[in-house]
């Protein structure tokens, strides 16, 4: 009988130890820095009036989030671009950009490099989400100000497109869909939550992904996710490159996470999405009588802290 209520007690602990619930959460030190570098490739194919036209984008970027301030609930961060490059690899040949490259004549790097080190600063809930971006618009005005050479409808032009990628809505989405994969409460190994988040760019989408707590080690909680995304398919057409342009897009996600366990933040990501569907281009000087063309895309994302 004493063997049986010790085994039934061994049990009983080893049950509670495996329910136990777990608070997934920011837990970040006022004055601290954090880190998130990104490298993601992006492999576009479309076909225009039956020719095929592939685009190859590597975007690498280093951003710097210095904690002001923070309370039982927020988070309030500087945050700043430490190091930003884009490559393309286009029908006519390759194109490069490097916010590191010292070259007077590279307008593009050069604003490139002028984003770098322009401190703006975003909320964050203990969960990832985030709250407000805010200072964006003023610091990409800074930027093309300190360009006289561009003016008027070209320097609208550039500024809109710059919005597009760097504006508030924009930074927001592509930055929560990092960090925002935490829930609300408390969960045990194995147990699945879903997050939503909307992305606000040239082309807007909204995501839902489902997460799990698949494994917990000495130094991180690892996380998996699968979700879905997809265009709004009620949104209106939206000036790209000078174009009114619609995407309708659908496609899937997935995601492998390393979350420290002292700190939250994320220590490693490797993502993937996959979208097919179409785009519309409105008639315009440019396109008279307007086309629609099916275009597939294939991200590769891989993000630490270091």
């Amino acid at each position: 009988m004493k063997f049986l209520f010790n085994l039934l007690f061994i049990v009983g602990i080893s049950l509670s130890s495996q329910a136990q619930k777990l608070k997934l959460a920011l837990h970040l030190v006022k004055g601290n820095t954090y880190n998130m570098v990104t490298h993601t490739t992006s492999a576009i194919k479309q076909t225009i009036n039956g020719q095929e036209n592939n685009i190859e984008i590597t975007i690498t970027g280093s951003t710097s989030f210095k904690v002001l301030n923070g309370n039982d609930s927020l988070y309030y961060m500087e945050v700043n671009y430490k190091i930003l490059g884009l490559k393309m690899q286009l029908p006519n040949g390759p194109v490069s950009y490097d916010s590191q490259k010292k070259d007077p004549n590279d307008f593009m790097s050069g604003i490139l490099a002028g984003l770098v080190n322009k401190p703006f600063t975003a909320t964050f809930t203990k969960s990832g989400r985030v709250k407000s971006v805010e200072n964006v618009e003023n610091m990409i005005s800074s930027v093309l100000d300190s360009f006289p050479q561009v003016q008027g409808p070209q320097k609208d032009q550039i500024k809109n497109q710059f919005l597009q990628s760097f504006g508030a809505k924009a930074i927001k989405g592509s930055i929560e869909l990092a960090t925002a994969v935490f829930p609300e409460t408390p969960v045990s190994k194995n147990d699945k939550w879903t997050i939503n988040t909307s992305l606000e760019s040239a082309m807007s989408a909204k995501t839902s992904t489902v997460y799990q707590l698949t494994d917990i080690s000495p130094t991180s909680y690892v996380i998996h996710g699968e979700g879905t995304l997809a265009t709004d398919a009620a949104a209106d057409f939206k000036q790209v490159s000078n174009m009114p342009m619609k995407y309708n897009m659908t496609g899937t996600m997935t995601a492998d996470i390393k979350a420290d366990k002292v700190t939250g933040w994320i220590s490693e990501s490797k993502s993937k999405q996959v979208i097919s569907g179409t785009v519309d281009i409105k008639d315009n000087p440019k396109v008279p009588g307007g086309v629609s063309f099916p275009m597939s895309v294939v991200n590769e994302s891989v993000t630490t802290d270091k």
